[in-house]
């Protein structure tokens, strides 16, 4: 227990391996998802940008438990961001920690991410919904280490709108992910399309937030 709740104080410094998938989806296939005041998807040629991560947070960081995160690429101010719009986890710690600290609208679900030497396979069964699924097969790993920062756009607890910087670092490899979804669920257009790029993140160290 921290003074913050059952939960770290931000920074938050993970570790693990991770899928992540860039995909380019019509804005009337999505779901309505709110927004900060003052944010807009950012839409080109009437498509949505998203972000996909399946991640599977080992020991060696604060937390550990697995992850599946839907983000929007939105405008705010005068820059582009992204907004976490749909997350599920398998911790109540992270659950409670990601509501609190950032405002990041996590949910609890039963999730299995397993990787291996040629790529990831992933599920994600939320509470009362049908299930969503991934596998990856890595094509070419990259020769040089993958380094990203952005920040999380969110609609904090109190009411205002917080900017939550997110680091990450690790070895990457592109290649083919195939994900389905059920037809009649909020995230079918996963099921329907396939992503722009794929690749996974091994061993990656992250960092979420600032003191």
């Amino acid at each position: 227990m921290t003074p913050h709740g059952p939960y770290p104080p931000s920074p938050w410094h993970l570790t693990g391996d991770m899928l992540v998938s860039l995909w380019r989806v019509p804005v009337d296939e999505l779901p309505r998802w709110p927004l900060p005041p003052g944010v807009r998807p950012w839409v080109l040629r009437r498509r949505c940008t998203l972000v996909t991560f399946w991640v599977d947070y080992r020991p060696g960081g604060v937390l550990a438990y697995r992850e599946f995160l839907v983000g929007l690429a939105v405008r705010h101010r005068r820059g582009l961001a992204a907004t976490a719009v749909a997350v599920w986890v398998d911790d109540e710690r992270s659950l409670a920690g990601g509501r609190a600290l950032w405002g990041i609208p996590k949910e609890l679900g039963v999730l299995r991410v397993h990787s291996d030497a040629d790529g990831m396979r992933s599920e994600l069964v939320p509470s009362g919904a049908a299930p969503v699924r991934a596998g990856h097969l890595d094509r070419l790993r990259l020769p040089f280490p993958l380094v990203a920062r952005t920040r999380l756009v969110q609609r904090l607890p109190d009411g205002t709108v917080g900017r939550i910087p997110v680091r990450i670092g690790g070895r990457a490899a592109v290649g083919r992910t195939v994900m389905s979804a059920d037809p009649a669920a909020d995230l079918s257009f996963l099921g329907r399309r396939r992503p722009v790029v794929s690749l996974t993140v091994r061993d990656f160290r992250g960092v979420v937030g600032e003191r």
